[in-house]
């Protein structure tokens, strides 16, 4: 498949015809657990993932898999509820279109959330960390293959690839939720298998702070086309071999569904100050 700016214009043209032209300034991706927050938007418009052609279709547990236009606390949002996940089957390069997609309708910055396990063991289960950076050591990246110029520069810096103004907005904002507000690196695991005791142990010694199988293509891929990013991951679960008990799907949920209340009253006093 060769993938042309017309490839994702297609979509975003459909999305738009469908909206009545709705022009977002800000997107939104909705993980693991978190799919409720979607309710608050406002003069909604819901379109599942499968009717936008070139569009992928998720398939993850918890995923809504569709993508809702309207406005929340001003913004005018482009949300997916559901993301798309490289343990789907698909590869690094199809992953970068949702983002590209969002581009394309107009979008400046994007919001990442997801359920992550804690690595460092100062964390406890419901917390939420503000990604400050990330680490991915697969070689496959969303934006291999020839370079599409009117996203982004073929070779670009990510620095500041998790925005330090909107970190710091979020940091700021802790004062608006019970829930405990850290900052740290998140570690990229590639899923869908739950992580070692041991690739946890080599994750902390290396800096991670939180592992989990998302938000990271959807960075890499905002951050060749320039848009600001702030990342939040929820603390789920510890990760593996931190507590002496298996991992599973099910705590996951379970925590997200108990903090969901607190998280939301926390993004949306983020909502409420972006300016």
């Amino acid at each position: 498949m060769e993938y042309t700016y017309d490839y994702y214009k297609k979509s975003a043209d459909y999305i738009r015809s469908v909206s009545g032209g709705f022009q977002p300034e800000l997107g939104i991706v909705l993980g693991t657990g978190l799919g409720e927050y979607d309710r608050n938007i406002e003069n909604r418009i819901e379109i599942p993932y499968g009717d936008i052609p070139n569009f992928l279709v998720s398939t993850a547990p918890d995923h809504a898999g569709k993508l809702i236009l309207g406005t929340i606390e001003g913004h005018k949002v482009c949300c997916m509820s559901g993301r798309f996940h490289s343990y789907e089957g698909y590869s690094f390069e199809q992953l970068a279109l949702p983002v590209r997609v969002m581009k394309v309708l107009g979008i400046q910055r994007l919001i990442l959330t997801n359920a992550a396990g804690a690595i460092n063991t100062s964390y406890s289960v419901g917390d939420i960390m503000v990604i400050k950076d990330h680490i991915k050591l697969t070689g496959a990246s969303p934006l291999a293959g020839p370079n599409i110029p009117e996203f982004g520069q073929r070779f670009f810096d990510i620095g500041n690839m998790y925005d330090k103004e909107l970190r710091t907005l979020a940091l700021n904002c802790a004062d608006a939720t019970s829930l405990t507000i850290r900052e740290g690196v998140y570690f990229f695991f590639t899923g869908p298998q739950y992580e070692t005791p041991a690739e946890i142990r080599a994750a902390r010694i290396l800096g991670g702070d939180a592992a989990g199988m998302s938000t990271v293509t959807e960075a890499l891929t905002a951050a060749h086309c320039g848009i600001p990013v702030l990342g939040l991951s929820v603390m789920t679960n510890m990760a593996a071999g931190v507590l002496d008990q298996p991992l599973t799907a099910e705590e996951v949920t379970e925590t997200s569904l108990r903090v969901a209340g607190e998280f939301e009253r926390y993004f949306t006093e983020i909502l409420r100050r972006l300016l």
